[in-house]
């Protein structure tokens, strides 16, 4: 899961609408470790001077930053909070939904790295990725996949059904099987060129509890706030002996989605 990114919402009891909500210093904090393994992606999407990169799904900027070494890039995100962070680094950021890129023709590539799986509209958004990228251009990108962070899912569905909570109806994330999303690219006009569902099991910088306050906020808001404790204890209880080590360090089970795709060069917009 992922460097901040889109927000998205569900509904508790009465109908109130529950965002997810990013503060850059708690996600760097807890989260940090996202952008960091994300460079390996960066040598897959090998910017030159001279092109124009968009980030889909910037987050605070810390990979926009490194892309702007290289060449001219432009981040967006959907949190408001995260774009005030990435512009606070000199950055070229803006708010904008995923699902609603109104670019057309600019960019050489877009970059987006574990930012697609909160956006649950991916026909809207691959289409917008088309619309933005210039014939020939690419899309690089790596987001959750089938049976990402599935282990917590389950013990944190389990532990939520126990204090009457959802955690199906609360869920933000889409963790697609490659054959799925090479499907959706594939319709859209997009030739893959590659496409990998990788296990990466992660160890967090801090307590499982922790991770949970960054990442599943709208899960939590289907319980009372003084029930929100006890549910993190329980999956954190649930999980101990599999995932918590000797020495006190949490992992977390990741699956990332990684591919590469073109527009071809005689596309049109």
């Amino acid at each position: 899961m992922a460097r901040s990114r889109q927000p998205s919402s569900t509904l508790r009891p009465g109908g109130k609408v529950v965002e997810q909500h990013w503060d850059p210093k708690r996600y760097q904090r807890n989260a940090g470790f996202v952008a960091a393994l994300g460079e390996p992606l960066l040598e897959l999407l090998t910017p030159r001077a001279g092109e124009r990169i968009l980030d889909l799904g910037c987050g605070d900027g810390t990979l926009t930053q490194v892309i702007a070494a290289r060449a001219d890039v432009t981040g967006v995100d959907a949190s408001p909070e995260q774009v005030t962070a990435a512009r606070a680094r000199g950055l070229d950021a803006a708010v904008v939904d995923g699902t609603r890129l109104a670019f057309a023709a600019v960019f050489d590539a877009v970059f987006s790295n574990a930012a697609l799986h909160w956006m649950r509209d991916p026909d809207a958004v691959i289409a917008g990725v088309w619309r933005a990228l210039k014939p020939g251009g690419r899309f690089v990108a790596e987001c959750g996949g089938a049976g990402n962070v599935e282990s917590v899912l389950r013990a944190l569905a389990a532990a939520l059904a126990r204090h009457g909570g959802d955690a199906e109806a609360a869920s933000p994330w889409y963790f697609p099987e490659p054959a799925e999303y090479r499907a959706r690219l594939e319709r859209q006009g997009f030739v893959v060129a590659s496409m990998a569902l990788i296990p990466r099991p992660t160890r967090l910088p801090g307590a499982l509890a922790d991770w949970l306050d960054t990442f599943a906020e709208s899960f939590l808001a289907t319980v009372p706030p003084q029930t929100r404790s006890m549910v993190k204890a329980e999956v954190e209880d649930k999980l101990r002996g599999t995932w918590l080590d000797a020495a006190g360090i949490w992992t977390v089970d990741y699956v990332r989605l990684r591919f590469v795709a073109a527009k071809p060069s005689e596309a049109r917009a």
